[in-house]
């Protein structure tokens, strides 16, 4: 029998965003939550992402959005109008993760619950081991991620799916099925209808212990990230590996230095790199070659010079570049950015700056690895690569975007894209307009 309240310990009052897709899994939790909402004065705001893949889409929104109108329940739905050219996946993983974390500064919510349950990490946990990864990706996911202002909880972690259908079939609750579950395309489902069958065969409580698997590598891996933190200190210069101190580390810690590294480098694109890309920067490392490179996925090169390694674009496909702002810049793109005296326009494309802000001269370049934006009305930063998923800004133009820094390397606006919170009211004091044409 299913008891959330086993699984969470939840408080008076708490507000609580619920990823809800109308699938069976999804639609369980929701159901969980209503019958204790009043027992703990929950308020719960229903989240739901059309995908837009599918003509069922659309219905499956409706049936969430009049189920929410039914049980006094608050909804708020987004819908994906196109996807770039990244992988699907993890593009509409980060689209519908950045959708909630709106949701949850919207509400103010101390949780964000989605329902991932115990089939679902024996099939990333599976995945992982076979695609290859470390001992955190070997993982899987946990039931519980603080991300500073909130909680992203997976409370129904300890079923099974087949447990998660029983109690809907029990409570009368209707749900979709996703048609693309069944199709051999995706990986996920191919480990699903071949590889958990005959392991819940061999033991029915099989997620159990993947479960404990899944919790004895999460505490190894909280000693050795902090052992991998003070390498990266030892070892890394603008994150450039020195390779004379990388080779007095530890060969694991060397490994998770490369993974730290291209997981920054690639960010959400991560899925393409495996254990044997490991390898190869491994043997470049140690090769007796002073100047040396190697090809990753995505046009990536890992370059050896000397006693310095690092990643980068290849300067054949992707333009690079940093340029110091006086009043007029000529963009590769065939955009330019100059220096006004006056507009009405309060656009993305123009940008009002006090010099008293900011650290004076101006810098035009591309994205950094891990670069963040003060977002102008956001209590908080937000990372460029997020920013520029979320208005679908094509793969191919994200290196080559430009970018305004102070000399401090802050970044004060994206042109035609995202103002800083250095951006001046057109009431306010300023002494700087930019525009972006």
């Amino acid at each position: 029998m299913i008891n959330i309240e086993d699984s969470f310990s939840f408080h008076d009052g708490d507000v609580i965003v619920v990823g809800c897709s109308a699938g069976p899994d999804s639609m369980a939790l929701v159901d969980m939550l209503l019958k204790i909402r009043d027992k703990y004065r929950l308020q719960l705001i229903i989240a739901h992402v059309n995908h837009n893949v599918r003509y069922e889409s659309f219905e499956e929104a409706e049936y969430v959005k009049h189920f929410c109108e039914k049980n006094a329940l608050v909804y708020e739905t987004m819908i994906i109008e196109e996807y770039g050219d990244d992988n699907f996946e993890n593009e509409a993983r980060t689209i519908r993760y950045n959708f909630f974390e709106t949701l949850v500064k919207k509400y103010s919510a101390n949780y964000l619950m989605t329902a991932h349950h115990g089939d679902d990490l024996i099939e990333t946990i599976l995945m992982r081991i076979v695609r290859g990864s470390n001992l955190n990706g070997y993982s899987g996911f946990k039931k519980i991620v603080d991300m500073d202002s909130y909680l992203i909880v997976r409370p129904l972690i300890n079923y099974t799916k087949k447990e998660l259908e029983q109690y809907n079939d029990i409570n009368n609750i209707k749900y979709y099925i996703d048609s693309s579950n069944s199709s051999d395309k995706y990986t996920r489902n191919r480990y699903r209808k071949y590889v958990l069958p005959f392991l819940k065969n061999e033991d029915s409580n099989v997620h159990y212990k993947f479960l404990k698997f899944s919790d004895t590598l999460e505490s190894a891996s909280r000693f050795i990230l902090n052992e991998k933190n003070k390498a990266l200190k030892r070892v890394l210069s603008n994150n450039r590996i020195l390779i004379d101190k990388f080779k007095e580390e530890d060969e694991y810690i060397q490994r998770e230095v490369l993974y730290y590294l291209l997981s920054e480098f690639y960010q959400d694109d991560l899925i393409l790199v495996c254990d044997k890309h490991i390898d190869l920067i491994m043997n470049l490392i140690y090769s007796r070659k002073s100047n040396s490179f190697i090809n990753l996925p995505n046009q990536v090169v890992a370059s050896k010079s000397y006693n310095v390694l690092e990643l980068k674009r290849d300067v054949g496909v992707i333009t690079s570049y940093e340029i110091e702002f006086d009043d007029f810049v000529s963009l590769p793109n065939n955009h330019k950015i100059e220096r006004i005296f006056s507009t009405t326009e309060n656009s993305n494309n123009i940008c009002r700056l006090s010099s008293d802000d900011i650290v004076l001269p101006l810098i035009v370049r591309t994205r950094k690895i891990g670069d963040k934006i003060m977002v102008k009305g956001l209590n908080g930063s937000k990372k460029v690569k997020d920013i520029f998923i979320d208005k679908k800004i094509k793969s191919s133009e994200r290196d080559s975007w430009p970018i305004v820094v102070d000399s401090m390397d802050k970044i004060v606006w994206i042109p035609g894209i995202k103002k800083s919170k250095f951006d001046r009211k057109n009431s306010d004091n300023y002494d700087i307009i930019l525009k972006y044409d």
